[in-house]
């Protein structure tokens, strides 16, 4: 793969790195982090992978195809979804963090959290990124936990409240209401000290279709160019509902769209279809 892209200086011209774990990860290209849901209720892969050997040969699928990155998903966040405390969290987490990086150990692995006590235990166990979709709103001890533990920090827009996290929300502006977020919170988590943010601008989340389509478009404005952004569209209802299609049958729709963003600057893509992701960034890179 080309180590330069003419795009790359049209639109984002932005050179990033996270530190995790002492280890310095650059982003300079586009990177795959790929969706390894431990759940039994995630709304496209529920119970697949919700067994340490299903989940750690799943991990090595993952990796043969692409990712780079592991997002362990120990709960659901679809709308309904069974809530889950902290400590159940972590049983179901289990060793597969230690696995995961016994066996695979140049993996970056993330998990995706809204409590600072599976963090630690994350930490603990060997993780690498924290991905938080509360933008530590669900547990107000979420920022202290990631100053604590030094690792980078996703930051995902979406409402303030577990109970609300799906109500749509009419937005007067869309990219400026997420800009605005990710201004407050950023300036937050600098204060205290953590200074490896990613920012997800939360598709899916509180969003109609006609936001989450504009936020498509204006990707390259979220943000400031100051932090990476990460883009999580993989599977989500407002790409599939609209066609009349299943979260399982709209690849070519989903890889456009990547396409779209990866112009935009883009910097990791979150996945189910790792094989088809890893295609559409080496396609971007051809252009």
């Amino acid at each position: 793969m080309s180590k330069t892209n003419p795009l790359l200086s049209n639109v984002n011209s932005h050179s990033y790195s996270i530190n995790c774990n002492g280890r310095l990860v650059d982003l300079s290209e586009p990177k795959i982090m790929g969706i390894l849901n431990l759940t039994p209720d995630s709304f496209s892969d529920g119970g697949k992978f919700n067994n340490e050997k299903a989940a750690l040969d799943q991990a090595e699928k993952l990796l043969k195809e692409g990712a780079e990155i592991i997002d362990i998903g120990p709960q659901s966040t679809r709308p309904n979804a069974e809530f889950l405390t902290a400590d159940e969290e972590i049983r179901r987490i289990g060793s597969m963090i230690s696995n995961i990086r016994k066996e695979f150990p140049e993996t970056l692995i993330s998990v995706d959290t809204f409590y600072a006590e599976t963090v630690k235990f994350g930490y603990n166990e060997g993780m690498d990124i924290i991905n938080d979709i509360s933008g530590g709103q669900y547990d107000k001890n979420m920022f202290d936990a990631a100053a604590e533990t030094r690792l980078p920090y996703i930051l995902m827009h979406v409402n303030p409240s577990y109970e609300t996290m799906h109500d749509k929300i009419n937005f007067t502006d869309i990219t400026l209401s997420v800009n605005r977020y990710f201004s407050e919170k950023t300036n937050e988590l600098l204060k205290k000290g953590v200074h490896d943010i990613i920012l997800d601008p939360g598709f899916g989340f509180g969003k109609t279709v006609e936001d989450q389509m504009k936020m498509i478009d204006e990707v390259e404005f979220l943000g400031f160019g100051r932090f990476p952004l990460l883009i999580g569209i993989s599977r989500k209802s407002f790409i599939y509902k609209p066609l009349g299609k299943s979260p399982l049958d709209i690849t070519e729709e989903t890889q456009k769209l990547h396409t779209k963003v990866l112009k935009q600057g883009a910097k990791i893509l979150r996945v189910h279809d790792v094989a088809e992701a890893k295609k559409t960034i080496e396609g971007f890179y051809l252009e």
